[in-house]
């Protein structure tokens, strides 16, 4: 039985499917998840909202602790590290982590950063060992894992192709560190022309929420057969 990781990053409250000014990435992983739970409803569900509750930053004392043997720490260092260390409990028990994650001026929200900063841990989601022959860093994820980036943005062209793919830091910016921890099976769905709010955002917003059943049901397939609830 697989395990979903829901994340939202948006500032914005609400989905833009509940209010004129909600979120769009917020719209997409709620659909999503919704329709997971239709196919699979007995699947469980984590929700981290980090847009509402931002991760602490790296701070001297975290990257003092975080580089500490764990069996040399002392007491503050697991203080300081326990926020990180919940965060990374809930990524290793995920499946399928399903993230909503805006452009905020061609890149993803600070408060999403924050959270990669937190979950990309030596010794935890990556080793390394200077004295390792060839290369000295790899993931400690174990395999099996999926990414889903749901992802919105003001203009358009930001896809694979488009007027604006080199200026988009959101998805390939995500991206590398999940790889780099070991998450490499990545999908990726955005709505695109939310400042020209006409008739290309309607349409926009309807083929990314197909693109999401679409992904949806692909994925429960591969997944298998679920009991209903």
């Amino acid at each position: 039985m697989p395990t979903l990781l829901h994340i939202d990053s948006s500032s914005r409250t609400g989905g833009s499917d509940e209010h004129r000014f909600g979120s769009h990435s917020r719209r997409l992983s709620h659909r999503f998840v919704t329709a997971w739970g239709a196919h699979r409803p007995l699947d469980p569900v984590i929700y981290r909202d980090v847009g509402a509750s931002w991760p602490q930053p790296v701070t001297d004392k975290w990257i003092h602790a975080a580089f500490t043997k764990p069996e040399d720490r002392e007491p503050w260092m697991t203080d300081v590290l326990a926020e990180s260390d919940r965060l990374v409990d809930e990524l290793l028990s995920a499946d399928i982590i399903v993230a909503g994650v805006p452009m905020y001026n061609f890149g993803m929200p600070a408060q999403f950063k924050a959270y990669i900063d937190n979950i990309v841990r030596v010794g935890r989601t990556f080793g390394f060992d200077r004295t390792r022959a060839g290369e000295p860093y790899w993931p400690m994820i174990r395999p099996g894992k999926t990414l889903v980036l749901l992802s919105s943005r003001g203009d358009y062209g930001y896809g694979p192709g488009g007027r604006l793919e080199a200026q988009n830091h959101v998805e390939p910016a995500v991206a590398t560190p999940f790889a780099y921890i070991g998450i490499t099976d990545v999908h990726s769905v955005a709505i695109e022309y939310d400042e020209f709010a006409d008739a290309r955002l309607a349409q926009s917003i309807a083929t990314a929420e197909s693109d999401v059943d679409e992904l949806v049901a692909r994925l429960c397939a591969k997944t298998g057969r679920a009991d209903a609830a």
